[in-house]
């Protein structure tokens, strides 16, 4: 009797152990999808891409705040999204900055009677065109000091951006300018027709599929976009020239699209000086003339 009761209680403790595993087995995996869920929307806030104001400072309170600190980091686009397209990597969304939050975030600072300065940070390869020309006219046109410091790379049209500041820093190990246009692509018509696939013109002007990888650049197609990169890149020329005050023939030389170290871009008028946030503070306290407290 005994030994059959004996029996029982390693049964049930077998038991007892068996559902606590379970549970622990359960309550470790729901943990982990909540951390997952957690970083992901961290990791993708569009919190991130929202534009300058005092409410999201990092560095100091609304009271001792007093220039307006913006970042200008990874690809240059006219707008950024609000949700990852589904099927979408994420990750192909971080490194995405929009004229649209950069304007914005000069305009909210150059009128708020608070900042004495705007401070663009820039880490960039550049992008599209029209926001780096947006963004340096809304530094160009704003009442208050403007400085600009480029990190890591300040290239075609970040550093079309920069120019509308009033002064440029950078790092003698940054790249800096650029200047140029470009709207090349692949052409895989060749490999098509090795694999037997054939190319269906349907559209209904001669021109309107110009560009298309799958199809040969006819020597007409190649001269209209040569017309306009030509074009874009005189308007480059032009806009540079204007806002760094240098002479348009100068700018025309410099302009073959390769970037140039930060120390032969002062040489030749591209930036201001050399320096890094160290300079920057300095630089900035003499024109506000009190310490600088930067609101991000």
């Amino acid at each position: 009797m005994n030994t059959i009761i004996q029996k029982l209680k390693e049964v049930d403790i077998k038991r007892i152990f068996k559902v606590l595993y379970f549970v622990l087995v359960g309550v470790t995996l729901i943990g982990f999808w909540i951390a997952l869920g957690f970083l992901y929307s961290e990791s993708v806030s569009p919190d991130e891409f929202l534009p300058y104001s005092v409410s999201s400072n990092q560095e100091s309170t609304k009271e001792n705040c007093n220039v307006a600190g913006i970042k200008l980091h990874g690809q240059l686009v006219t707008y950024a999204f609000s949700d990852v397209p589904n099927g979408a990597d994420s990750e192909d969304y971080i490194d995405v900055v929009s004229s649209e939050g950069v304007v914005s975030g000069i305009e909210a600072a150059d009128a708020d009677p608070s900042i004495y300065a705007i401070f663009l940070e820039v880490d960039s390869p550049g992008g599209s065109g029209v926001a780096g020309e947006e963004v340096a006219n809304a530094l160009r046109h704003a009442s208050k000091p403007t400085v600009a410091m480029i990190r890591d790379n300040g290239t075609s049209a970040a550093y079309m951006a920069a120019t509308g500041a009033k002064m440029i820093f950078a790092s003698k190990f940054s790249d800096v300018g650029s200047i140029g246009v470009t709207s090349s692509f692949t052409d895989e018509s060749m490999k098509n027709q090795k694999d037997g696939i054939t190319y269906n013109q349907l559209s209904s002007g001669k021109f309107k599929d110009m560009g298309d990888p799958d199809k040969l650049l006819t020597t007409e197609e190649k001269d209209l976009i040569l017309r306009d990169l030509k074009i874009k890149h005189e308007n480059f020329v032009a806009l540079v020239a204007e806002n760094r005050k240098l002479n348009i023939e100068k700018v025309r030389i410099l302009a073959d699209g390769f970037s140039v170290p930060a120390e032969m871009g002062f040489q030749n008028g591209l930036i201001d000086k050399i320096g890094g946030i160290n300079e920057v503070r300095e630089h900035l306290r003499t024109i506000i003339e009190r310490e600088p407290k930067f609101c991000w």
